[in-house]
């Protein structure tokens, strides 16, 4: 995009360019061909070297080629020589043309070079061109750049050749570029390429198109002065252009992106170019291709061209050789789908439509094919087709695991219903039930609001003669209502779907309705109906033959037993659920959540061997049954994770979290991403804050990615010492429904670690109010972690997992230190919960962050040889993690509090040197205006103390006032 400067996503390709010319301004010349597809910014990397190359002195001389075939020999080298001289500052490229007249003959103003056509005149063309390059070279070092080499005539590659083999000791680095999408196999510049890069001076740079992160910063830039870019606009975008810089730009730029508008004609006009230097037996296959889609199938193309055997091959053979087709597996596929799209765009309409209609009569009756079929048939204005293929293409897809797929094909049909005749006999359903099974394949994709949107819409229109459909939707919306978190309507709806059917018979549909209003009665229950209820519908689904009822039924039960029972032994009824929901094989939603149950209760017993297998398997029946977008599909992946983050192995989370999407759109994907913000924000890794801008507009829309993410940007504000930021983060989760409950302790205890650093602040101001406001408010924390300790679902607590034990005791050490009290029995008590009763063991990086504060308070309370050995282990823990945040604190507590920090002290000459180590900690808090008391505090020392080893500062530097010594300590950098 003109008038872009910033250079995005390219900082490898620019050091291997930089790294060329140091070498080559070192004495090493060197040569670097630059390749990728038209548009993908060659020019603008190129262009980021120069500007450099100027800016450093050098000698910078930039020449193109042009699509003129063979007529202009040595254009490149002409233009470049020519733009110098004239250049202000070319009078040293002047002066070496000058004593060069077979060069000087090369400028639009020369008389030509006297037999450079013949194989001397050449030799002597050259030789000029290596000692003019040499003698510029002896002043400063020289950037040669030769743009679009693919368009190079046959001399300049001669050239290119002769200097890559020569150039050795001269100050030149050579740079060229050239289009990789444009070298097909019979291209005269691939075999030069090929033969150069196998010399040791020559290195190839590709530039490949954009990540979606980098897709992301380029709109951001193109975007400037305007409205924000979009989540959703960067999605499309970057799906569409495949991450092409230029393609991005134009249709970001132009507003196509939607993907479906047609391509600016500037851009659609230079991809179709290159489809017009094919035969017209070559660009007949293209359009074949264009039709077929993406990727072709090599018979159907063969079959819908129209031509004979040979003639196919051969025009294939030259597709393929342009680099338009590329094989994959027994077909073929356009190199990049805006391609795709262009051609498709040109074709008339007539032509088109035959050509679908071609394709759709080759694929009738292949049962494998029904997704093309419909996608053809419609093309083709065959509705009927299009509607009947349609359904057979959801069934596959279920049947295939990809519910996102089979949802679109569902909402296809249902688009086609009016326009058809006799829908149901093609379709073998009736519409509302071909949209309730369109809802469950969109919620077993993730889509949760929006099947909960169709249902709803569905409570209108189904008949109200039709009991038993009516019940399954209102069982079904009652489920979706529960994953998102909307447990009163839930509730209803569930009661409803169970009191539309009679008690006897025992029905499938009346276990399922009573399965899930038993589950909703473990958030709200007014009546006390549980446990009766569970175990009375466990009977009745067991009567009905119903055994995937009746393991969600066993499931709600464990859950319900587990929050008040000490010792419920429910993992063996998780199992047990597992096992009578794969023996249904009809229910893999309850299966997974039994499956994330089972991993759940050893997570929180502290088995995390048994807990990591057990997600793995989840994991595993997740992906092989198609519902790993699911509410347990991302429930047990992300709790995969979390074992992994709590055993200390974050080589491993970081594995899984690379599977977790960045740039998010919608709920659940915002959801899944929050939690890789675990180990990247104790990490303290830069891309927190962009995972934390995309998560941010869907916080409203998913409560547990709000809890999730808000919960850890609360932390990553406090290692920023933004301890108000982080409150605030912390009232918003407490005003949702994760307020409550043993989930809210951790927030709870971030808040009151905020809290202690704001009170701490304010004893060091003498603000007396603001330290009272914020015991107060730590008071009102304590009181939710309290109430969550004692209650869960408004029952008394008769047990709670380790982690929450700890998180407790961590709240309450928080508590006291807002009162300025370091308890070192507290923090022990913390530090110890965290082991899990595994010195070793437990959850490893929260054990570091309680011996910190433990290291702290045994050295404020005198004990440094006990706060030393806390201190150390943190240190190695910190460090193995690669905790830096953690690290950076704990070895300023290692220096304030005279620990072993590992670090040599910094020689200093002058005054400065006389000073002790303990005299420039004083010196550096009597820069940061503390006073002796301050200073006592924060290194552990006495309020007398502090105020001889100032005495003593003042009296080695010769200065008379502590604002005097603070002068000289930042004049120090201290």
């Amino acid at each position: 995009m003109e008038g872009l400067f910033v250079l995005i996503g390219r900082a490898e390709e620019l050091a291997a360019l930089s790294g060329a010319l140091d070498r080559a301004a070192a004495g090493s010349a060197g040569v670097v061909l630059v390749s990728g597809d038209a548009g993908v910014g060659k020019t603008h990397l190129v262009s980021a070297l120069t500007r450099a190359a100027r800016d450093r002195g050098c000698a910078v001389l930039v020449g193109q080629c042009a699509e003129l075939g063979e007529s202009m020999p040595y254009l490149p080298l002409t233009d470049a020589l020519w733009a110098a001289a004239g250049a202000p500052e070319g009078d040293d490229v002047r002066a070496a043309l000058g004593a060069r007249p077979v060069l000087r003959g090369l400028l639009p103003d020369g008389e030509g070079g006297p037999g450079a056509g013949s194989e001397l005149g050449q030799q002597q063309l050259f030789g000029a061109v290596l000692g003019l390059l040499g003698e510029l070279g002896d002043e400063r070092p020289v950037l040669l750049v030769l743009e679009d080499l693919h368009w190079a005539d046959r001399s300049t590659r001669h050239l290119l050749t002769f200097l890559s083999r020569v150039l050795q000791r001269e100050r030149v680095c050579l740079v060229g570029t050239y289009r990789s999408d444009d070298l097909h196999r019979r291209h005269p510049l691939r075999p030069v390429v090929a033969e150069l890069l196998r010399l040791p001076n020559v290195t190839g740079v590709e530039v490949r198109p954009f990540r979606p992160i980098e897709t992301a910063e380029y709109l951001a830039e193109l975007s400037r002065g305007s409205a924000p870019v979009t989540a959703e606009a960067v999605d499309r975008v970057h799906r569409r252009s495949e991450g092409n810089p230029f393609y991005a730009a134009e249709l970001y730029s132009t507003g196509l992106d939607g993907g479906t508008a047609e391509l600016p004609s500037g851009l659609a006009d230079l991809l179709l170019s290159r489809v017009e230097r094919l035969s017209d037996d070559g660009q007949r296959v293209v359009r074949v291709a264009a039709v077929a889609g993406r990727r072709v199938d090599d018979e159907l193309v063969r079959r819908v061209s129209g031509l004979d055997e040979a003639a196919v091959g051969e025009a294939l053979r030259e597709v393929v050789s342009h680099q338009l087709l590329v094989p994959s597996g027994t077909g073929y596929m356009f190199r990049h789908a805006l391609l795709r799209e262009a051609v498709y765009a040109d074709l008339l309409p007539g032509e088109r439509t035959r050509l679908h209609a071609d394709f759709a009569r080759l694929l009738d009756g292949a049962r494998e094919s029904a997704a093309e079929l419909a996608h053809h048939s419609l093309a083709a204005h065959d509705l009927p087709a299009a509607f009947a293929a349609s359904v057979r293409a959801g069934g596959d897809a279920i049947r295939l695991g990809a519910p996102a797929e089979a949802f679109e094909h569902y909402e296809r049909a249902l688009e086609l219903w009016e326009a058809v005749p006799d829908p149901e006999a093609a379709a073998g359903t009736d519409r509302v039930r071909l949209s309730l099974t369109a809802a469950r394949a969109s919620a077993r994709a993730g889509e949760i609001r929006r099947a909960a949107h169709r249902l709803r819409r569905l409570l209108d229109v189904a008949d109200p003669a039709d009991v038993p459909l009516g019940s399954v939707i209102r069982e079904h919306l009652a489920t979706h209502m529960l994953d998102l978190d909307e447990l009163e309507e839930a509730r209803v709806m569930a009661r409803e779907a169970v009191t539309m059917l009679p008690a006897d018979p025992p029905t499938a549909d009346l276990a399922w309705a009573l399965a899930t209003y038993a589950r909703t009665l473990l958030y709200l229950d007014p009546d006390g109906e549980m446990p009766a209820l569970a175990e009375k519908a466990a009977e009745s689904a067991r009567a009905a033959g119903t055994p995937g009822a009746e393991a969600a039924l066993l499931v709600t039960l464990g859950m319900y037993r587990e929050s008040r029972e000490a010792d419920s032994g429910v993992a063996e009824l998780f199992a047990r659920a597992r096992d009578l929901a794969d023996a249904a094989g009809d229910s893999p939603q309850a299966a997974l959540r039994a499956r994330f149950q089972y991993a759940r209760t050893k997570f929180d017993r502290g088995d995390l061997v048994g807990a990591a297998a057990a997600a793995d398997e989840g994991v595993r029946f997740g992906l092989d049954n198609g519902v790993e977008w699911s509410m347990y599909g991302i429930a047990i992946r992300t709790l995969r994770y979390l074992v992994h983050y709590t055993a200390g192995n974050w080589a491993e989370a970081g594995r899984i979290a690379d599977g977790f999407p960045l740039q998010v759109v919608r709920p659940h994907e915002a959801q899944i991403s929050s939690y890789a913000l675990f180990v990247e924000v104790a990490q303290g890794r830069p891309v927190v804050d962009e995972r934390l801008r995309w998560i941010a507009p869907l916080w409203r829309e998913d409560l547990l990615a709000n809890y999730i993410a808000r919960g850890l940007a609360a932390e990553h504000a406090l290692w920023r010492d933004e301890p108000r930021t982080a409150l605030e983060h912390v009232a918003d989760i407490a005003d949702s429904v994760y307020g409550e409950g043993a989930s809210f302790i951790r927030i709870a205890a971030t808040g009151l670690s905020a809290h202690a650093e704001l009170a701490a602040w304010a004893r060091i101001a003498g603000d007396d109010e603001a330290v009272r406001q914020s015991a107060e408010a730590a008071d009102d924390l304590m009181r939710h972690v309290r109430r969550s300790v004692e209650f869960t679902f408004d029952q008394p607590r008769t047990w709670l997992g380790l982690e929450g034990l700890a998180w407790v005791a961590r709240a309450e050490a928080e508590r006291r230190r807002v009162d300025g009290v370091h308890d070192v029995d507290l923090w022990r008590k913390t530090a110890d919960l965290f082991t899990y009763g595994d010195p070793d063991g437990g959850f490893v990086y929260e054990v570091a962050r309680s011996r910190w504060r433990l290291a702290e308070a045994l050295a404020e309370n005198g004990d440094r040889e006990a706060a030393a050995a806390e201190w150390r282990k943190a240190v190695e823990t910190a460090e193995r993690l690669d905790a830096k945040p953690l690290l950076s604190v704990l070895r300023d507590l290692g220096t304030r509090a005279r620990l072993d920090t590992g670090r040599a002290a910094s020689a200093r000459s002058g005054p400065f040197a006389a000073l002790t180590a303990r005299e420039r900690e004083v010196l550096k808090l009597v820069a940061e205006g503390r006073n002796n008391r301050d200073i006592a505090a924060a290194l552990f020392i006495s309020p007398k103390t502090a105020s001889v080893h100032v005495s003593n500062i003042l009296a080695k530097l010769n200065v008379t006032s502590r604002t005097q010594a603070a002068a000289y300590a930042h004049r120090q950098g201290l």
